[in-house]
């Protein structure tokens, strides 16, 4: 199959499908190399450790915004070119954090890195667009386990590059990695045209009138982001709940912890292959009961290593139902506005999963780490209960 007749649901060969899994996990990498190097910046710059986090924050801010204003950009201008622009950008902004004489360099570099870092987002609609119907939920699972490895994988990578080459060594392999996945994207990618006929301003008004017309995108996208909104409850805690007895665990053995993430990985591609033949409402189902059955786990077995381990690989699988069978469903309501579709759905997805690391603050302030068990199994609950009162 060449370039020239890749069309609208006549199928994605394998290349083009593995090419976007592969560099939509290295590309996403970019936004959590900072994780582990924080406290390795500090000490280079003389920076407080309040200063120093918000590198995190920039690149989690960058992030929102390049998910609503850049990726519906895939409907109105050629992807290829779209793409390449956020590639230059990309090896720009790593570079100059890799450079940084100081901590405002990093955090203007950051929330450049993470506004770029959307490609994998624009790759998903990519996906589903030009596969064959009945393999449009699996290769978007299949993207999507890419992404997912590769948010797993940068943080171990990024720890151990930190301790053996120091942390600006991270950035400068990245800028390379980054130069090698646009060369490659580039040339396997097609010329694929845009759908959308009007201005960016018309373009972004219709995101309304979608999210208007389309019941199932308001109601896939809550349920969603609610339960992303209670995984990452665990995490936002996770670290302060390691720390007390009886773990008394450094920060190595919390990033070993997130480790167990690869369950999620692992299970996108096979959710992905399912979705249709199960059901998107049966997988919700399953997906908010593994993550409630988590919480149990989490809470009443808190204090063993054995619970928890099994808690967070539940959690992991149960979320990956949700997100994975959702999507892939979206994607298909209308191909010839994916790139706006995906961008309600993740923005929407990304505001879940803010309220939920907000509200497990909130929790353990209040509670301690029972506290934040409540917020996860309310947050859950309330997604399972947009499934249960919903016919979509």
């Amino acid at each position: 199959m060449t370039h020239e007749n890749l069309t609208e649901n006549a199928g994605l060969p394998a290349h083009i499908l593995w090419t976007l899994a592969i560099v939509a996990g290295i590309t996403i990498a970019n936004q959590y190399y900072n994780q582990p190097l924080l406290n390795l910046i500090r000490h280079d710059l003389g920076e407080t450790g309040f200063r120093t986090n918000v590198i995190t924050m920039m690149a989690q801010i960058g992030y929102a915004l390049g998910l609503l204003f850049v990726v519906p950009l895939g409907d109105l201008c050629r992807r290829k070119k779209i793409i390449f622009t956020n590639f230059i950008l990309l090896i720009f902004s790593l570079l100059a954090i890799g450079m940084a004489s100081g901590i405002y360099i990093i955090w203007a570099a950051s929330l450049v890195t993470g506004i770029c870092s959307v490609i994998p987002q624009i790759f998903v609609p990519i996906a589903s667009q030009f596969s064959r119907p009945e393999y449009k939920s699996r290769n978007v699972g299949i993207v999507m386990s890419g992404l997912l490895t590769g948010i797993l994988a940068s943080r171990v990578i990024s720890g151990f590059v930190g301790d053996w080459l120091g942390w600006r060594a991270m950035y400068f392999i990245a800028a390379a990695l980054m130069i090698v996945c646009a060369a490659i994207t580039l040339k396997v990618l097609p010329d694929i045209r845009p759908n959308f006929q009007g201005t960016y301003g018309s373009l972004m008004r219709s995101l309304a009138t979608l999210i208007k017309d389309y019941p199932a995108l308001r109601v896939c996208s809550l349920r969603a982001a609610l339960a992303f909104g209670s995984f990452l409850a665990v995490w936002a805690s996770l670290a302060f709940k390691m720390a007390q007895a009886p773990f008394y665990a450094d920060s190595d053995t919390v990033g070993i912890l997130g480790l167990c993430g690869i369950a999620g990985a692992l299970t996108a591609s096979a959710v992905g292959k399912y979705v249709t033949r199960v059901g998107l409402k049966n997988f919700n189902y399953i997906g908010d009961g593994l993550i409630l059955l988590a919480w149990g786990l989490l809470w009443l077995g808190g204090d063993t290593y054995a619970s928890m381990i099994a808690g967070i690989i539940i959690i992991d699988i149960g979320i990956q139902c949700i997100q994975l069978s959702n999507q892939a469903s979206v994607m298909q309501l209308n191909p010839k506005a994916s790139n706006r579709v995906n961008t309600v759905f993740m923005t929407t997805f990304f505001i879940g999963g803010t309220l939920g690391t907000f509200s497990a603050g909130t929790g353990w302030q209040i509670a301690g780490w029972t506290g934040v068990a409540a917020v996860g199994a309310t947050l859950a609950t309330a997604s399972l209960l947009v499934t249960l009162l919903t016919r979509h």
